[in-house]
């Protein structure tokens, strides 16, 4: 008998407050979650924001379009910073970056990049080349930058993400522009898991909707 009584089960009380603890942690763990993709959200405006910024920066002190800005020969004369073989474009007065070149670095795709360091406006190694040239964003893509147009009418230059979730998506482009991936100053790609999918000339369908299940390249007139 006293081993019978001895065993005794949970109250409803302690059950209860059981529940109420695990409902805490999993609400704490979700408001988490939701406040780190925030925090990325933000990084991914400033970014886009600031790559445009620098640029305006840029052409302020030298009279050039970072990317452009050379020959080489020429530029490197402004300091140690600048000492790098290949920190110079062609100089002929505009920048010059098609769409299958934003995240490789190629044409003057990773001269943009080494002189917006070069000129300290941006952080990292002007001597940096080819991919490793570029910035990477929040959800580990790549920012790049293309001066191809984009959904048939947007031109000039753009910053862009690659790797971007829909919902952040959603949020950038609301924040930035007018919430369509296919109008205004953003424009979007839908792209694969993983890949820094390049910007494309065809962008969303379906009115620029976009959906929580992709993932889109994104960029920005600036």
């Amino acid at each position: 008998m006293k081993n019978i009584q001895n065993q005794k089960g949970f109250t409803l009380i302690e059950i209860a407050i059981v529940l109420v603890i695990i409902g805490l942690l999993v609400g704490g763990v979700l408001q988490g979650q939701e406040l780190i993709e925030n925090s990325r959200v933000k990084q991914a405006t400033k970014d886009m924001n600031g790559t445009a910024a620098a640029v305006f920066a840029y052409q302020d002190r030298y009279g050039r379009v970072p990317g452009d800005d050379g020959p080489t020969a020429t530029i490197q004369g402004r300091g140690t910073s600048w000492s790098s073989a290949n920190i110079g474009g062609n100089a002929n007065g505009r920048l010059q970056v098609n769409n299958n070149q934003a995240f490789n670095g190629a044409g003057e795709s990773g001269t943009f990049w080494r002189q917006l360091k070069a000129a300290g406006f941006i952080a990292g190694d002007p001597a940096d080349t080819a991919i490793a040239a570029l910035p990477t964003n929040s959800w580990g893509g790549l920012v790049g930058i293309t001066t191809a147009n984009m959904g048939g009418n947007l031109g000039g230059n753009k910053v862009c993400l690659s790797q971007v979730p829909g919902s952040a998506s959603i949020a950038i482009d609301g924040e930035l522009d007018d919430g369509s991936g296919a109008t205004g100053r953003v424009r979007a790609t839908q792209g694969t898991s993983g890949v820094n999918t390049n910007p494309s000339n065809a962008v969303l369908g379906g009115g620029g909707v976009y959906s929580e299940d992709n993932v889109y390249t994104i960029c920005y007139r600036m």
